[in-house]
């Protein structure tokens, strides 16, 4: 039963620590002619640490208590370094997200660089950039697959014959660890479409200079928080991709009773392969 239930119990912690996170979070400056800006996108990042810390908590107790099995002793801690995995993973994407669409960081103002020479140099490197991220976040997906699943081949959890069964339930663990703080990362993607809106706004009404200043900031944090729910998207959903596969070969072998091993893309080494063998293909 506790298998059963515990993404129910996972997805309620996610909404409570979600829900925690986004009320711990407040400006603690006050902006003003000779006062710096603070940073809305840190800001928010910290409410989500919170929400991480809360998480991990949340996620560890949640293991002891549902997937503590008899036949199987210890392997909660085993499941538990699974949800470590997938919650780092989030963290990761979040971090990528942030590197590749801030303003701070070297491949937008690399963009913005070319954009002074004309239009082509800026349209060369936008796209060089953008096949240029598809590297970091392959390689995150890529080490939490194989991870997770060796975390929960190596639980304990046996067939009949003896044979490790806990791989695909360490990936799917790893999925919802992912998930745990899903509800924050989709309040961010709502941020972008209200900053817009505010500079928006400010700009029809014809406010002062300093005015625009603030929202043009808000709304480039904005454009970085959207591009962060797409990350955050994509990676868990590379995640689960891998275990719906799975689930279809099973379904593929019990309609045809035979057994599906073609091309048994359910193994992790394939599966990785397959996504680091795309990848290269836009990376270089």
């Amino acid at each position: 039963m506790g298998l059963i239930l515990f993404p129910l119990v996972v997805h309620t912690l996610d909404l409570l620590v979600s829900a925690v996170g986004i009320l711990s979070v407040g400006s603690t400056s006050t902006a003003g002619p000779k006062q710096p800006v603070e940073d809305p996108y840190s800001v928010m990042k910290q409410g989500y640490s919170i929400s991480i810390s809360l998480a991990l908590v949340g996620f560890g107790t949640a293991c002891y208590t549902m997937l503590e099995l008899p036949e199987a002793p210890g392997c909660w801690l085993h499941f538990y370094a699974c949800g470590l995995v997938g919650i780092a993973t989030a963290y990761s994407f979040v971090w990528i997200t942030q590197y590749y669409t801030d303003y701070k960081y070297r491949p937008v103002r690399s963009i913005a660089e070319a954009s002074t020479t004309g239009h082509g140099t800026n349209i060369i490197a936008g796209i060089g950039l953008g096949l240029e991220s598809t590297a970091l976040p392959t390689i995150v997906i890529s080490v939490a697959v194989i991870t997770s699943f060796w975390l929960g081949q190596t639980s304990g959890l046996v067939d009949k014959s003896g044979e490790p069964i806990g791989g695909l339930f360490g990936t799917a663990v790893a999925t919802m660890g992912m998930l745990s703080t899903a509800a924050y990362v989709l309040t961010m993607d709502v941020f972008g479409p209200i900053a817009d809106n505010a500079g928006g706004i400010v700009e029809m009404s014809q406010q002062p200079e300093s005015v625009r200043e603030i929202t043009d900031l808000l709304d480039a944090v904005g454009n970085t928080t959207k591009a962060t729910t797409k990350g955050y998207a994509i990676g868990s959903a590379a995640l689960a991709a891998f275990l719906l596969f799975s689930a279809y070969m099973d379904e593929v072998s019990s309609f045809t009773g035979k057994s599906f091993t073609q091309v048994d893309i359910a193994v992790p080494e394939v599966w990785i392969g397959g996504l680091l063998g795309a990848m290269l293909l836009f990376l270089f």
